[in-house]
């Protein structure tokens, strides 16, 4: 039998708060917390950045390889700039989605994601956590939300309205982007018959860190 990793990973769609859920686990059993998706968003606004196009599979993934990255608590930095706003943007993401399909660029980040486990223990959560990053994770979670709270989470996160045309374009962008994700041909975004389902939608965070605790209590 292969021996599980110390490691929970925490698998779903764009905004149904795998990050903050993550986060607050990770800070609960001091290891250490992996946003795979940040990786993604980086490499997309570095190729934006360096007037690459995101459909340039090669070009996109020689930036990834040598992506100047760094991760400092909630802030994320670019080449020494400070761009946590700017990779949370729904242009960014869908960005994300595009140069993820890429296989050269997955290959690039694949083995850089691996690197953060340490003998702290790791909560890593993206798209293909459990799948591929660490398929032999302690406990693997699916966590989503319906598209419509997820949207008013995106909204509320950047100080919008629930409603109006703004609202309805992050609504879109959010089914746009669960559609593109489940689609694509490397690493499809989908739930691993051996991961927990955890769907938020009525849940608060507060209850939705403790479920995670308690399926990892029983590892």
């Amino acid at each position: 039998m292969t021996e599980r990793q110390k490691v929970i990973a925490i698998d779903g769609p764009s905004a149904s708060g795998k990050g903050t859920v993550a986060s607050r686990v990770a800070a609960a059993l001091g290891f250490d917390y992996l946003d795979s998706g940040a990786l993604y968003r980086l490499t997309a606004l570095f190729a934006q950045k360096k007037c690459v196009e995101w459909s340039d599979g090669a070009a996109v993934a020689a930036l990834a390889e040598s992506l100047p990255a760094r991760f400092d608590g909630q802030q994320v930095f670019l080449d020494g700039e400070d761009v946590s706003a700017q990779i949370r943007t729904e242009a960014i993401g869908m960005g994300a989605s595009a140069v993820a399909q890429v296989p050269e660029v997955r290959q690039a980040l694949l083995q850089r994601q691996r690197d953060f486990l340490t003998d702290k223990g790791l909560v890593a959560d993206g798209r293909d956590i459990g799948s591929v990053i660490f398929p032999n994770a302690a406990v693997k979670i699916f966590l989503t939300a319906s598209a419509q709270v997820r949207a008013e989470r995106r909204a509320k996160q950047i100080g919008l309205p629930c409603e109006g045309v703004a609202f309805d374009r992050i609504l879109a962008d959010i089914k746009a982007r669960d559609e593109a994700d489940r689609r694509r041909a490397v690493a499809p975004l989908v739930q691993l018959p051996d991961a927990h389902l955890l769907d938020t939608t009525q849940l608060s965070i507060e209850e939705s860190v403790k479920k995670v605790l308690d399926w990892y209590s029983k590892v």
